[in-house]
Order: structure tokens, then sequence, then C-alpha cells
């Protein structure tokens, strides 16, 4: 199996032609960790740099991600044997009273191709099921959008949750969405913000190094 042809496949949204390959790839004895790395996250790293730099754009990123998805469902089994290394947890959510999803799930996508663990609460979630899932999981990040003027002061609602239940200082808190800022990031004690969703895989991984 050769590496760059797994990854142009990728890129391409080629399912069919990345499961044979994976297959292939395992059917050669090579790793599952190291078909992981080298073929199909280097592809979407690959794919989310363009996507930062409006080379490509929303649609292309989710052909992509689809192909990329079959490729790790090949791998599932293996990679389940092996213990494969993921670089930490992420609970994400829209926050209450926000129903929008598609900049949570572009960015759930990139931080799943970099190698995080997710754990996806949806839309309108409350601060107390965050709070939850945070210390269920015992997550490492929680990454929490808003897309409305009026929903994005929530997420300072969640912050001040965090900080009540006292486990703020084990969780990073990043934020994002089409209103908020660095400033509003600053004024509400979280540790992050981004305004793209491959900015955001890289700083979770920076945010937990």
């Amino acid at each position: 199996m050769n590496f760059q042809e797994l990854i142009d496949a990728v890129k391409a949204g080629d399912v069919s032609k990345v499961t044979a390959l994976v297959q292939q790839g395992i059917d050669e004895g090579k790793e599952a960790q190291c078909i992981l790395d080298e073929g199909l996250l280097k592809a979407m790293t690959e794919i989310g740099v363009k996507f930062k730099n409006n080379e490509v754009f929303v649609p292309e990123v989710l052909i992509a991600a689809r192909a990329l998805n079959a490729g790790t469902a090949v791998l599932k089994e293996k990679l389940g044997e092996a213990g494969a290394n993921t670089v930490g947890k992420v609970v994400i959510c829209t926050v209450s009273g926000d129903l929008h999803d598609i900049g949570k799930n572009l960015v759930k996508m990139m931080m799943e191709s970099v190698g995080f663990e997710i754990i996806d609460l949806g839309v309108d979630v409350p601060a107390e099921k965050i709070v939850e899932a945070v210390k269920e999981n015992n997550a490492d990040v929680v990454a929490l959008s808003a897309l409305l003027t009026t929903t994005m002061a929530y997420q300072r609602t969640v912050v001040d949750a965090l900080n009540e239940a006292g486990i703020r200082d084990k969780v990073k808190v990043m934020i994002g969405g089409a209103p908020t800022t660095q400033a509003f990031c600053d004024d509400i004690g979280a540790d992050g913000y981004t305004a793209d969703a491959a900015s955001a895989a890289d700083m979770a991984r920076e945010l937990v190094a």
C-alpha cells in the first residue's frame, strides 16, 4: 500500500478506494496506528491547512471526512487491538438556546482527525449537562460553540458552572462561533478562541500538550 495514494484518495473523497487501500495495508501487515497517522490523518491535516487558507471549502472538507470515517471504520478493530493513542478527550457542544451545528461538526471532524476522542453533546446543551459530561469522561477540553449574540453569553455561564463544580482547573475551555472574539474569550476566563475549525484542532493540541 502506498501512503501517498491513500492520502490522495481521502482528499478526493473516494470512499471505495480508501477502504480498499486501508484493507490492503492491513493485509500487508502494516500497523493500524501507522496507517492512521501516515495516511488518513495526514490527509485531513492537509485538507485542514487548505481550508484555513480558503483553498477548499466546507463541501470538500465534508467529502474528505466521509472518506476518512470509512477508512477508520476498517481500522477500528485493529486499532482496538493495538490500543491506539488518543491525544485527549474533548466534550463538544453548541450551548443552551442555540441550535446551530455546522461549525461544531466541522470542529469535531478536525479534532478527530488529529487524534482526539470526542464526546459530542449536540446542540442547545445546558451547563449542568456539560459539567456532568466533563466529570464522567474525565475530559481534557470543553469546546463551546455559539452562533448567536444572544447565546454567546451562555459560554460565560458554562465557565462559571465549571468553577462552581470545582473542576475548572482540570479542563481547558475553548470557545468559537461567529460573534465570539479573543476579547470575549479573555473576558469570560476561557483558555482559547479560534476563528475557524482547522485552527481549533491545532489549539486543542497545544492546550493539552
